[in-house]
C-alpha cells in the first residue's frame, strides 16, 4: 500500500510532482515578496496543501528558500561559465552572450534572480550565507569580464573594472526586473533588445565625442 510520506502527494499527485509545484510557487514568492514576507501557509495555499505538508516535504522556511536558491544559483554560475568561455569568433560579444545566458537560464523562473538578490536575508544565516556565495562568485565572473572589455578599450585602472561590475550587476538586475514585468519577451529577443541598447548607446557615446 503506498504511503503519503514516502511515495504520494495529496490529492493523488505524486510527492515528486507536489515537490515540484511547491518550488515553483515558492521560488515566485520569494522572488516577489522577498524572504522576510513570504510565509509557508502563503506557499501552501497556492499549491493546495497543508502547511504541514510543505514543512514534512522541506524543513523549515529556511530550507524551503535554500531548496530553491540552491538551483538556482548552480544553474547561473553554469550558465555565465559556459557564455564567457565561448571562442567561436562569430560569436556575440561577451556580454551579450552573458545576457543571453540570463536569460534563457531564468526563462520561466524570472523572478528566481530576486532570490539570489534578496535584502531580507536573516543576517549571519545559512540562507544569507548561501546567497552571499552565489552573488560573490558571480560578482568574481563579472569582474574577470569587465577588467577583459576595460583592457581591450585600453584602461588599466583597477577601480574603473570595479565601478563596471557594480555598474554590470545594476544593470542586469534592472533588465530582469523589467522583463518580470513584460512576459512575452522571449529570451532571444531580450538579447535582441540590449543589442539595440549597447549600440544606440555607442551612437549618442560618440556623438557627444564629436561635439567636445
Amino acid at each position: 500500500m503506498t504511503t503519503l510520506s514516502s511515495r504520494a502527494g495529496t490529492k493523488g499527485v505524486p510527492r515528486a510532482a507536489r515537490e515540484r509545484q511547491v518550488l515553483a510557487a515558492a521560488t515566485e514568492e520569494f522572488g516577489r515578496h522577498g524572504y522576510e514576507a513570504t510565509t509557508v501557509a502563503a506557499i501552501a495555499t497556492r499549491v493546495g496543501v497543508t502547511k504541514p505538508l510543505l514543512h514534512q516535504y522541506f524543513g523549515s522556511k529556511q530550507d524551503l528558500y535554500l531548496a530553491c536558491l540552491n538551483p538556482v544559483g548552480d544553474r547561473l554560475l553554469s550558465a555565465i561559465r559556459a557564455a564567457m568561455a565561448e571562442q567561436d569568433a562569430s560569436a556575440p560579444p561577451a556580454p551579450l552572450r552573458v545576457l543571453h545566458a540570463l536569460f534563457t537560464a531564468l526563462d520561466g523562473r524570472r523572478e528566481a534572480w530576486f532570490v539570489l538578490y534578496d535584502p531580507t536575508l536573516p543576517p549571519d544565516s545559512d540562507a544569507a550565507h548561501r546567497a552571499a556565495y552565489y552573488r560573490d562568485t558571480i560578482d568574481d565572473l563579472a569582474a574577470t569580464g569587465t577588467a577583459d572589455l576595460l583592457h581591450t578599450a585600453g584602461s588599466s585602472d583597477p577601480l574603473d573594472a570595479d565601478a563596471l561590475k557594480y555598474a554590470w550587476r545594476g544593470l542586469c538586475t534592472a533588465l530582469v526586473r523589467w522583463w518580470v514585468n513584460h512576459p512575452d519577451q522571449s529570451p532571444d529577443a531580450m538579447t535582441q533588445r540590449c543589442a539595440r541598447l549597447f549600440a544606440a548607446s555607442r551612437t549618442i557615446l560618440a556623438a557627444g565625442d564629436e561635439n567636445t
